[in-house]
């Protein structure tokens, strides 16, 4: 081993919202973190913290209020007072209120950009991190005692970095699920979101709407100044054609596709396109290596809880790491994975199972869709539950989700 290898306890690969809070949350223990990102967090060519809106659930904020960057966040959330569901053409529709289960509001709109200025305001901040970006890893080796990671640098710098565990918060497309030998199921959806900001002739007032239709789901989710933003599901072509139209052409369309219940559409701001798939790592952990976020599972965005699951991976496997002597041992992946299971497995299937019931265009299954919506408004257990989504599908919450510090009595 060369003199110039550096050690540390924690390697985290991606600095996007998921491996920042990671390394957040760790930032208060005793283990030594390093955070590798390719790309600088204030970059306009980052991906992580692009124009898109994350919809933060009551989970989520729960955990972010522990890593005590709620309050710079919230300051710039709109908030999700009620929801208002319905499928195009057919008369059926739900109402969700948040007053009406006792809460202040189902979740919040938060740009992306922000979000991540604000974790990595804060990650600055913190002791017994260090912060590697821009700088790439070109090459891992795993071991049964220790992984390392060749990392490169922006100016040409080499290094080693032996860790006791990484963890790979590097997108779908992970390098080190790769390198570590974890395959995934993809799945391609044919569709295309079409995500921007707009303004209608009336404000928003905390309304948050979930269209169904032929192409796909249309949501328009409430920022804080009153306006909206979208997230359109297209077929390729289509997407493409009303990304690249006129204004004018956009709204009519928008106007045609979601209705008149938001008032009508004045304005709309910078179009974005991304393609959708459902992507699925075969399994969570390897040899001194566990996958959160994306790595471990990238979501159709119809339910809106990819950064939401994210989130709980990451506060999981903080809980499990914080205390132990070494982060990377097979016994504690194993619990990590274990834990993470059903709420990962019941979240996959919910939002892949919601893609293929309203994109299911069959008279049979419309109106049985039709009827499903209007007893589910009359359903108040069955909204209650739906209100919890973000708080995950069963098990333990971590410590984090119930507000509670990584090191505190009862802890892991």
């Amino acid at each position: 081993m060369s003199d110039a290898t550096q050690r540390c306890d924690v390697a985290i690969v991606g600095g996007g919202m998921v491996g920042a809070s990671l390394a957040l949350a760790l930032a208060g223990t005793r283990l030594k973190v390093t955070l590798i990102e390719a790309i600088e967090a204030s970059s306009a060519e980052q991906p992580s913290f692009d124009d898109r809106t994350s919809a933060l659930g009551n989970g989520a904020r729960r955990i972010l209020e522990a890593l005590g960057v709620w309050p710079q966040i919230v300051q710039g959330a709109g908030a999700i007072n009620a929801i208002h569901v319905s499928d195009a053409g057919h008369f059926a529709f739900a109402r969700l209120d948040a007053a009406e289960h006792g809460l202040e509001a189902f979740g919040y709109t938060v740009n992306n950009r922000q979000l991540g200025a604000v974790l990595w305001r804060a990650l600055r901040a913190a002791t017994h991190i260090e912060l590697l970006a821009p700088a790439r890893v070109h090459g891992v080796q795993l071991g049964e005692d220790a992984a390392q990671l060749q990392i490169l640098t922006a100016g040409g710098v080499a290094s080693v970095l032996q860790a006791a565990l990484v963890v790979a918060a590097d997108g779908a497309h992970s390098l080190i699920k790769q390198a570590s030998g974890i395959g995934s199921h993809a799945h391609d959806y044919q569709q295309v979101a079409v995500v921007a900001n707009i303004s209608t002739d009336r404000a928003a007032r905390g309304v948050a709407y979930e269209r169904f239709t032929a192409a796909g789901p249309l949501a328009l989710l409430p920022l804080r100044d009153g306006s909206y933003t979208i997230v359109w599901t297209l077929e390729p072509q289509r997407a493409h054609f009303m990304q690249e139209c006129s204004t004018a052409q956009f709204c009519s369309a928008l106007q045609s596709a979601f209705g008149w219940r938001a008032g009508q559409i004045q304005r709309v701001g910078q179009r974005h396109a991304y393609a959708l798939e459902l992507v699925r790592a075969q399994q969570l952990t390897a040899t001194r290596v566990a996958l959160i976020g994306n790595a471990a599972q990238a979501l159709h965005p119809i339910a809106a809880q990819g950064f939401n699951l994210g989130l709980r991976d990451a506060a999981v496997l903080a809980e499990l790491i914080a205390q132990a002597s070494d982060p990377g041992a097979p016994a504690l992946l194993a619990r990590f994975a274990a834990r993470r299971a059903k709420d990962r497995r019941a979240m996959i299937g919910f939002t892949d199972n919601l893609v293929k019931l309203f994109g299911d265009r069959h008279t049979a299954v419309i109106g049985a869709r039709a009827l499903g919506l209007l007893l589910f408004d009359l359903n108040t257990p069955a909204k209650r539950a739906l209100s919890r989504l973000s708080f995950g599908f069963g098990g333990a919450l971590p410590r984090l989700s119930r507000g509670l510090s990584l090191q505190g009595p009862g802890a892991a």
